[in-house]
């Protein structure tokens, strides 16, 4: 029971928490994007699905921590890279977010009976297999430095099962307000495009500081929230 008055276990177990939390971001925007071509009745139940199964994912990656580690021990090198098993996670991760992205953004511009075939074809297991690949993707590098941060498993069981917590207690309402403002809807749409970008860009060994993506998303939504404020005045004048 020494563990509850450690202070570097619980600083550990917020610090995870946060950053679980924060780069969960990426994660809950795809996770809306990905169920919405879904019937409304099932969107909810197939992300809260789709979340559990990702954090049984996640806590089986996190006891096999050995294994984990060699995930950044280059495999072979591509010319003057050497090339890792992360490097080919988040290069293919990337690679299917500019897919997704793109499609997503085409359907939503062409419309009419092609978009509603496109988004009729999706299936929940489709959803939910999209779901994991992705979250294991967005969560390869909050894993890795977990383990650097604290050798405690429980600690980085509990961070990680928070941070899904609070992911789908967000997703409800996060869905429900990109659903209801289509603008937002393609603002979320090239948020995926970007963060594609950037796994890509770590891959190639080309790091952008996730800071500058995250202000850059941050600005966006304050300009879009500026724009569906100026709408309402308008429509209530």
């Amino acid at each position: 029971m020494e563990w509850i008055f450690s202070i570097e276990i619980w600083a550990s177990l917020l610090t995870l928490t946060v950053m679980e939390i924060v780069l969960g971001i990426d994660n809950l925007v795809f996770l809306t994007i990905a169920a919405s071509g879904l019937p409304e009745e099932k969107r909810l139940p197939v992300q809260r699905l789709g979340l559990i199964a990702a954090l049984a994912m996640r806590i089986i990656f996190l006891s096999m921590v050995v294994w984990i580690t060699k995930l950044t021990v280059p495999v072979f090198t591509f010319g003057e890279h050497a090339v890792s098993w992360r490097d080919l996670i988040l290069l293919f991760g990337g690679l299917f977010l500019l897919w997704k992205g793109t499609q997503e953004i085409h359907q939503e511009v062409e419309g009419g009976h092609e978009g509603r075939l496109a988004k009729a074809s999706t299936s929940v297991s489709a959803v939910i297999v999209q779901i994991m690949i992705l979250d294991l993707v967005f969560s390869l590098d909050s894993i890795i430095t977990a383990i650097g941060l604290t050798d405690v498993l429980w600690v980085m069981i509990a961070a990680v099962s928070i941070a899904i917590a609070v992911m789908m207690f967000a997703a409800k309402p996060v869905g429900t307000f990109i659903e209801e403002h289509p603008t937002t809807k393609m603002l979320a749409l090239s948020f995926l495009i970007l963060i594609g970008a950037a796994l890509i860009a770590d891959a190639l060994h080309f790091h952008i500081p996730r800071g500058y993506i995250y202000f850059a998303i941050a600005f966006s939504l304050g300009v879009e929230v500026l724009n569906l404020l100026a709408g309402r005045a308008r429509g209530k004048s």
